[in-house]
């Protein structure tokens, strides 16, 4: 019976088996009462909310209406409009992939910018950090070549502010190169040695080579200066003194390179206070480091200044030989006008006296006044840079000079035949000819004999190799 009862009615007929029967032959009339109290109750709150009734009816209406037109927008919407949504969905997530992708792509590509502005900043650190990130993709992504090509432009930016900036940069440079780990010691220390050798031919390469006297100078004072600090340098960056002979090989390419520079450029130079300044600058370079680093080269000096000394002064000698030469080929045999002093002759020996006065006779025979002037320029360009070595040699060079000369009178009387005749030219010619024997000749001998102690002895003791002259002279001589 209870199941048959629904359940909102349990709580009333809980309460009515309670009652009396008394009170249950009441209840009915009771009931009847309250109904018609809530209909009149009812009729009333009609009454009162008719207008709002009846607009909750059509809107009651009007809501079940639009929820059928959207459960069918809903159905249209999911059979056809979900799919389409999902595929531009889909699209959109694909592109923004990509984005990111160019993004990250982007910025691996600006690495070398900011590596070059870490670098130009000197801030090695942080450009050693990015280097250590590229390493680690390297690793991640052997494959890729950008990665590589991206490694190894910011080893490159590093090698290249290796070579340019100056000397103090270079041990911190070293650093931080082997914190990268690209090279081994040895190819370290090559590096090392490449780049330097870079900087020092760079300022060797700002030095003037249109003047071989200031460039021979400038890169003494090059090698003089950097070349101790390099050694020092590559020292300390070096934990290992056994280099396998790596500093030895390049300073003595270094020495080798500085002695052929002085082998092209020293003959350009032909006047001997700048050629001694240039020895004694090179004894100097030599004698310091020797001191320093055990790099004493001034014996290899000697034969190349020794060589551009004899070369200085045979060309000045063969220019008066060719003076001489031009102006008795235009020479015009007229009698030049008295002379004062003209018996002042040079001597044959050694002269104390301070300066050497050219015999003023000469100045009647214009060739040989031009020929002494131009021995006498060439003993003044000797005089600063004569090596006592180089005595003899020097002797010979002044010789063949004379010897020249004398060959050129007797080729010259050969060719017009001067002497043949008996006239004024032929006593003009004579008297050339003895003035050279017996002045020209003595007085060269007396301005070597000035540079070298007994040189004038040397020069005279081979006056024979002009007894060419000397019997003609004779044989044409009253």
């Amino acid at each position: 019976m209870e199941s048959s009862i629904p359940q909102q009615h349990h709580a009333y007929v809980s309460e009515l088996l309670s009652f009396p029967l008394a009170r249950l032959h009441k209840e009915p009339e009771l009931l009847r009462l309250d109904r018609d109290r809530i209909q009149s109750q009812l009729q009333d709150f009609m009454a009162a909310n008719y207008r709002a009734l009846v607009y909750s009816a059509h809107t009651s209406l009007s809501v079940q209406d639009q929820l059928s037109s959207i459960d069918k927008d809903l159905k249209s919407l999911t059979l056809e409009k979900i799919p389409t949504l999902t595929n531009a969905c889909t699209k959109f997530v694909d592109t923004l992939e990509k984005m990111n992708k160019m993004n990250q792509t982007q910025h691996l590509l600006e690495i070398p910018q900011l590596m070059g502005a870490c670098v130009k900043d000197e801030n090695y650190d942080e450009a050693l950090e990015l280097e250590a990130f590229v390493r680690k993709l390297s690793t991640m992504h052997p494959k890729s070549v950008l990665v590589r090509d991206l490694a190894e432009h910011l080893l490159q930016k590093l090698r290249l502010d290796f070579e340019k900036p100056e000397p103090e940069h270079c041990l911190r440079i070293v650093g931080y190169l082997r914190r990268t780990g690209v090279y081994s010691e040895y190819e370290l220390r090559l590096q090392f040695l490449k780049c330097r050798q870079a900087w020092l031919t760079g300022m060797l390469e700002d030095l003037d080579e249109g003047n071989p006297d200031e460039y021979l100078k400038g890169m003494i004072g090059c090698h003089r200066k950097h070349l101790v600090d390099i050694v020092n340098q590559y020292v300390l960056v070096n934990y290992d003194e056994n280099d396998g002979g790596l500093l030895n090989s390049w300073l003595m390419h270094q020495v080798a390179s500085h002695l052929e520079t002085l082998k092209i450029l020293l003959p350009e130079i032909s006047d001997g206070v700048l050629l001694s300044n240039i020895l004694e600058e090179s004894m100097y370079c030599g004698m310091v480091l020797g001191r320093v680093i055990g790099l004493d080269f001034r014996a290899m000096l000697i034969p190349i200044f020794e060589e551009a000394v004899v070369n200085m002064f045979s060309n000045n000698v063969s220019r008066a030989v060719e003076g001489f030469q031009l102006v008795l080929d235009s020479h015009r045999w007229v009698p030049a006008p008295a002379i004062a002093n003209s018996s002042v002759h040079g001597g044959g020996g050694d002269d104390d006296d301070d300066v050497i006065e050219p015999p003023y006779c000469l100045m009647e025979h214009p060739p040989l006044a031009v020929f002494v002037n131009g021995v006498a320029a060439a003993m003044n360009e000797l005089r600063p840079c004569a090596p006592l070595s180089l005595k003899h040699v020097l002797a010979k060079e002044l010789i063949k000079g004379l010897k020249a000369v004398s060959d050129y009178l007797m080729t010259y009387n050969a060719e017009t035949g001067i002497l043949l005749g008996e006239n004024k030219e032929s006593e003009l010619f004579l008297s050339l000819c003895q003035a050279f024997i017996e002045i020209t000749y003595p007085h060269c001998a007396k301005c070597f004999g000035r540079c070298y102690t007994g040189g004038a002895a040397s020069v005279m003791d081979a006056k024979s190799s002009c007894d060419g002259i000397r019997r003609l002279v004779k044989t044409v001589s009253p």
